[in-house]
């Protein structure tokens, strides 16, 4: 592309697979790209910052923890790091099981860190950079199906264990938890029912999409105090305004597509609306006054 071309977020995310969420987490919490800005607040990319998002991806796909890679791509190293510290130690280990398909070093690897550190710290410094470095490595490794079935089953069934247990010593209106997205698995949304759970929130959980009627009449049948929802890639968002219309709960509406959709939702006729765009951002709301 030309040099002094300016493009979307959402033409940069297409580009190099990285998306927009994650795009401007990279940006406002590390630093690590500086995009321009249009007058009404629209970010646009030049090529330096394009090339700095796949270069930020070649890190990640070495092994590089997410909070690293400014400081490797301002320095004027080319060698892969020697990851430092606890968390690149594990980052790098449970990346060589995901290759061999090892279950049990998994395990024993997510454990030791969730019984030393609160969830919402592992899900920050453990999961969401190793996710984000095996989603790298995934674009063009030839194994990556395999890998990603492998990796996404273990996911499901540990973080699934987890919630299951926390549920068991809880009680009381319930947050309804539920997706507009028929993928097998998503992991931002058992990230979320984790964090939640972790952190004392009782939960009802629809894995699997349902119409907005459904869950429409889901929310009158569990009486939740908060419906939580992570948008997928199309939700008809005319036809789940109408069903939660006249609802008195709380909706909180998100995930990692949110900003393709921000605007139709700020739009819809809904009262105790919030938005959000990650785990940690559903668990925040839960947790101010």
């Amino acid at each position: 592309m030309p040099s002094d071309e300016l493009l979307p977020i959402g033409e940069v995310a297409r580009l190099t697979g990285v998306n927009p969420v994650t795009l401007r987490a990279w940006e406002r919490r590390y630093g690590l790209i500086k995009p321009q800005r249009t007058p009404k607040g629209h970010r646009l990319y030049s090529q330096d910052q394009v090339q700095r998002v796949q270069a930020a991806l070649c890190w990640l796909e070495r092994g590089a923890a997410i909070s690293q890679v400014r400081e490797l791509l301002d320095g004027s190293t080319n060698t892969p790091p020697t990851l430092q510290g606890e968390w690149g130690e594990r980052i790098e280990q449970m990346i060589t099981a995901t290759t061999r398909l090892a279950q049990r070093p998994l395990d024993q690897l997510l454990n030791q860190m969730m019984a030393l550190y609160p969830a919402v710290t592992v899900c920050e410094r453990l999961l969401l950079p190793l996710l984000e470095a095996l989603t790298s490595r995934w674009q063009t490794h030839f194994d990556a199906r395999l890998e990603q079935v492998f990796f996404h089953t273990w996911l499901r069934s540990k973080l699934g264990a987890r919630v299951y247990h926390d549920g068991q010593s809880l009680t009381g209106p319930c947050i309804l938890l539920a997706r507009t997205d028929d993928t097998p698995f998503d992991t931002e949304f058992w990230l979320c029912a984790w964090l939640l759970s972790s952190n004392g929130h009782h939960l009802e959980i629809l894995e699997w999409s349902v119409e907005p009627r459904q869950l429409r009449l889901a929310v009158d049948r569990l009486r939740p105090h908060t419906l939580l929802l992570h948008l997928g890639r199309r939700p008809d968002l005319t036809a789940l305004g109408r069903a939660l219309r006249e609802t008195n709960v709380k909706k909180l509406l998100g995930g990692s597509t949110v900003t393709l959709h921000e605007a139709e939702l700020r739009a819809l006729p809904l009262t105790d609306l919030y938005l959000f765009d990650s785990p940690q951002a559903a668990l925040r709301r839960f947790q101010q006054p």
